[in-house]
């Protein structure tokens, strides 16, 4: 079978992607005949982050006792039993250094959500967009709501019962997030 160049590559994408044939000499193109507008549904479909203040938070709760046995289901094999980590998957679970942020001087130093993560708002973000790594974002809001209340309580951030939903997570203070300062670069509109 062969196998197109990269220069029949190049010059197909160039093909697909020339202007309109009404565009005048001098004139920029209003369109490329590529992709569409999106809809509102494509947008929201695609928007599902949540920002450090809970904005973007979907509804639904958990606890760390449901939390628990989406882990054991769905994390477990990578993460191990209690969070401590497997070959290349990340420790989840710990407190240690007891020392605070060492990072910079320890590179060794295991960074976990009990002694490194800012914001107990992003890690739900981070898990419902990107977990289990196996099937990134199929996981409900009430099975992120569990983990996240599952691994909080086991880093020993917030008591075992505790409700985790939109209006709670916000105002969960992790133990690292004096460590982080904001950003206060300026440069433009849209620069940050």
């Amino acid at each position: 079978m062969m196998r197109p160049t990269i220069a029949f590559s190049v010059l197909m994408l160039l093909m697909a992607c020339k202007p309109a044939d009404d565009v005048k000499a001098g004139e920029r193109p209003t369109s490329y005949g590529l992709g569409h507008t999106p809809t509102a549904a494509e947008i929201a479909a695609i928007d599902i982050d949540a920002n450090p203040s809970g904005v973007g938070l979907p509804t639904g709760s958990g606890t760390a006792a449901t939390g628990a046995v989406v882990y054991a289901q769905k994390c477990a094999a990578c993460h191990g039993p209690k969070g401590e980590g497997i070959e290349r998957s990340p420790k989840l679970v710990g407190r240690e250094p007891a020392a605070g942020a060492v990072f910079a001087a320890d590179f060794k130093q295991p960074k976990t959500i009990g002694n490194y993560w800012p914001y107990a708002t992003t890690l739900y973000d981070y898990i419902h967009r990107t977990m289990p790594l196996s099937s990134p974002n199929s996981l409900t809001p009430d099975e992120t709501y569990g983990l996240v209340a599952f691994l909080l309580t086991e880093n020993g951030i917030i008591p075992p019962g505790t409700t985790i939903d939109a209006k709670s997570l916000p105002a969960v203070k992790m133990p690292a997030q004096k460590q982080f300062v904001p950003d206060n670069r300026t440069g433009g509109a849209t620069f940050k």
